[in-house]
Parts: C-alpha cells; sequence; structure tokens
C-alpha cells in the first residue's frame, strides 16, 4: 500500500506509514474515496473493500506531463516554494463514476478511468496548464503556476471547453463498446495560491490564499453534467472572449455569502469585417 503523504510502499495490514507515520487508506475501487485499513465497505459508495480488485488510477502527475513541460517545472521550482501567485483553479470530474463502476468489471473501469484521465490531462497541457493531482475519478490543474501565464484565465476556460469537447467525443466511442455515457462536470476560480513543494514526480503542495482553491472545488461540484461553472473572478478575466450566462448570486457550502457563478457554454467566434466594394 502507498502512503498518500510520502508515497512510501508499506506491506498489506499496516495502518500507518512505516516511513512517515501517516494514517494509511485504503481507496475504493469504486468510486476513489479514502478508507481506514480494515473496513471491508466503502464508506463512499458501499461497494466491498476486496484485497483483489485493482486501485483506480491515481499516477503521479510526472507520468502523464509532457517532457517539455516537466523539465521546465522542476528547472523552476526551487526559486517558486513560498512564492505567492495568482492563478487559475480547475477541477473536473466524471459525473456518476459510481453508476459506471456498477455496469463495469473492476478491469474494464480502470481501463475507461486511466483513458478519460489522460484526455483531461492531455487538453490541460495543450494550454500549459499543470496537473497538480488526480482525485480518483478526476483532478485538480493549475494555470500561471508554476508555468508563468499572463492569459492563465482564458487559458484554463480553453482547457475546459477542450476537456468537454474531447469527453464528448470518447462517450460515442465507448457508448458504442459497452453502451454507457460518459459526462464531466468543471468547475473554476482565479485568485492568490501559495506555492509550496514540488517533489520530483510533479506533486506539487498549494495552500490557497483565502477561498480560491475551495472555491473552484464547490463550483465543480455545484456544476451540473456536461457544464463549466466559473467564478467572478475568473469570468471577469474571460468576459469578451467566451459566451456564456451569469447565475447570479449562488449559495455555496461552507461559505457564509452566496456568490457570483457564471456558466460557461462556448468561444466567442472572430468578428470578420467586410470591406464595402469599390464603387465604379
Amino acid at each position: 500500500m502507498d502512503c498518500p503523504r510520502c508515497e512510501a510502499t508499506n506491506r498489506t495490514g499496516r495502518k500507518f506509514c512505516s516511513a512517515c507515520g501517516a494514517l494509511l487508506a485504503v481507496r475504493c475501487p469504486a468510486c476513489g474515496a479514502d478508507n481506514d485499513a480494515d473496513d471491508r465497505f466503502c464508506g463512499g459508495c458501499g461497494q466491498p473493500l476486496t484485497a483483489n480488485a485493482p486501485s483506480p488510477p491515481h499516477p503521479a502527475p510526472q507520468a502523464y506531463t509532457p517532457r517539455h513541460l516537466a523539465e521546465r517545472i522542476l528547472t523552476s521550482r526551487s526559486a517558486l516554494e513560498g512564492e505567492r501567485k495568482l492563478v487559475t483553479v480547475l477541477f473536473c470530474d466524471v459525473v456518476e463514476s459510481t453508476r459506471l463502476a456498477e455496469r463495469l468489471d473492476p478491469e474494464a473501469m480502470h481501463e475507461l478511468m486511466d483513458r478519460v484521465l489522460r484526455l483531461m490531462a492531455d487538453a490541460v497541457h495543450r494550454y500549459e496548464g499543470t496537473v497538480n493531482q488526480f482525485l480518483g475519478d478526476g483532478l485538480m490543474a493549475l494555470f500561471g503556476a508554476p508555468v508563468a501565464l499572463e492569459d492563465h484565465a482564458l487559458r484554463a476556460v480553453q482547457a475546459a471547453l477542450a476537456i468537454q469537447e474531447t469527453i464528448a467525443g470518447f462517450s460515442e466511442e465507448i457508448g458504442q463498446r459497452w453502451g454507457i455515457e460518459i459526462r464531466v462536470r468543471v468547475g473554476m476560480n482565479t485568485g492568490p495560491v501559495v506555492v509550496g513543494k514540488i517533489g520530483d514526480n510533479l506533486r506539487m503542495d498549494y495552500t490557497a490564499v483565502g477561498e480560491t482553491t475551495n472555491l473552484a472545488a464547490r463550483l465543480q461540484a455545484l456544476a451540473e453534467s456536461g457544464t463549466i461553472l466559473a467564478g467572478d473572478a475568473t469570468h471577469r478575466l474571460v468576459d469578451g472572449y467566451v459566451r456564456g450566462e451569469s447565475l447570479g448570486p449562488v449559495p455555496v457550502r461552507g461559505l457564509s455569502q452566496p456568490v457570483a457563478v457564471h456558466r460557461i457554454s462556448g468561444r466567442h467566434r472572430p468578428r470578420v469585417s467586410m470591406s464595402a466594394p469599390n464603387a465604379d
């Protein structure tokens, strides 16, 4: 069993990591929820936690990150630690992944989620974002750190739209094979974070200043299937470049006041100016 804190390998049956002392958890192969080492059934979805069931895809970001991007991150990491940066945080996950797991055997579910995560990560990397964490059936990505990007909000929105388009195409393909539909939801927010440790495997420890990361995660949870929700700070930076609608102040769990939320629906088409014909 791999330690969730230091990633050291521990023998089966241990409750605490032999390298760092952290509590070891059993990750559910169906929904990705963490459970205590002696749990027999998942507290997130009720599925049995069998010893021989394959764990869901939860690779190190380095396994998916293009080499040129990984080199830029690792080269600059010493200068980034402890630095306060303005970034756009993106969360994305598969809607109702537990129901998918009920219809597929563990091997097929593992294959499916691995492909979905790769497609998500490819879209993030296309716009020079960085995958910070894989979260069982989704991921967390950052735009603007550790790779500096002035237009990080726009790139994050473009990546979100690319994720939706790519997964929709993949859903058609997989639907013919297994008769299932895959849909994802995205939440994003812009604000300051503090860059923490960046390991050799590109796992990063980012601490949110205020509610930057928390709100992005909450918006993902609020998003309907196949939609993208953005906080007001993100929308202000991309207004005029993408199509969307205001949902007004929306109550968000964990926050004392409603927040302005916008649903992103697509890109603006560039306007083509037509010159008047020359008069004879």
